[in-house]
């Protein structure tokens, strides 16, 4: 179920994940593949996109997105945080974008041609190949399959996530400059139970899982957290989802 977004003050979000970023190289990574843990919270986290919870500002980031497909244009930063209690799976984007556009309202449409932001899960990591992906724009409508077989195979998964976005700008106006907007998502493990382990997870369970942004208008964005190691645009190689382990 996805929520109206939010118009909130530059500053809160801004200050929120950016203020603490240090110069990296974007273009470069290692051969191995990166690692998160994600924290447990106690504490209630309201879905409305705004993330003033204190349980979003005391988590590291997911960050240094990298452009493994860059050829022109300004590299815009993203970063993600996680947490998880015994119903969700918590994951928040903020996306510092100049154009913010979005034009599609129905669920499982192309919201990837829109600014979007992507969680890819493999929630058994013995069986790599058996995914899920979950794609969502700035207006907060979501793409979301399971592909059981691995990249080719695509079975219908409708999930019951919500989702809520917020913006510091104004959508689909490229005649100014915008300065950024957030996403927050609440995924139910019981979603996942017919491949997960264990559901919900336990203390130390590992999952793969990689997060994307791409799309837009102006200046399209394609950038991930594990970067895949494609010659051509793909985000469907589950053999480069990053390893993440929830912790307690």
């Amino acid at each position: 179920m996805a929520k109206n977004h939010l118009y909130l003050p530059f500053i809160a979000l801004k200050g929120l994940f950016f203020t603490s970023c240090t110069p990296h190289d974007a273009d470069t990574y290692d051969q191995i593949l990166k690692t998160h843990e994600i924290a447990f919270t106690q504490s209630s986290i309201v879905i409305d996109g705004k993330l003033s919870e204190d349980a979003w500002k005391s988590v590291p980031p997911v960050d240094h997105f990298q452009f493994p497909w860059w050829t022109e244009g300004k590299k815009e930063k993203t970063k993600a945080k996680l947490l998880w209690d015994d119903r969700y799976l918590y994951v928040s984007f903020v996306c510092e974008d100049a154009h913010i556009w979005a034009e599609h309202t129905d669920r499982d449409s192309p919201v990837y041609m829109d600014d979007c932001v992507e969680i890819f899960t493999s929630p058994n990591p013995d069986n790599l190949m058996d995914y899920f992906n979950i794609e969502m724009n700035v207006k907060g409508i979501s793409l979301d399959f399971q592909h059981p077989e691995g990249p080719g195979s695509k079975i219908p998964w409708d999930p019951d996530i919500q989702i809520a976005t917020s913006i510091v700008g104004t959508l689909n106006d490229d005649s100014d400059t915008d300065s950024l907007w957030a996403l927050e998502v609440a995924i139910p493990f019981a979603a996942f139970s017919h491949v997960a382990k264990n559901t919900p997870p336990q203390p130390d369970d590992n999952w793969r899982l990689n997060l994307h942004r791409l799309g837009g208008q102006t200046n399209v964005q394609y950038s991930q957290w594990n970067p895949s190691k494609s010659d051509k645009i793909q985000f469907h190689n589950p053999e480069f989802f990053g390893r993440v382990t929830f912790v307690k």
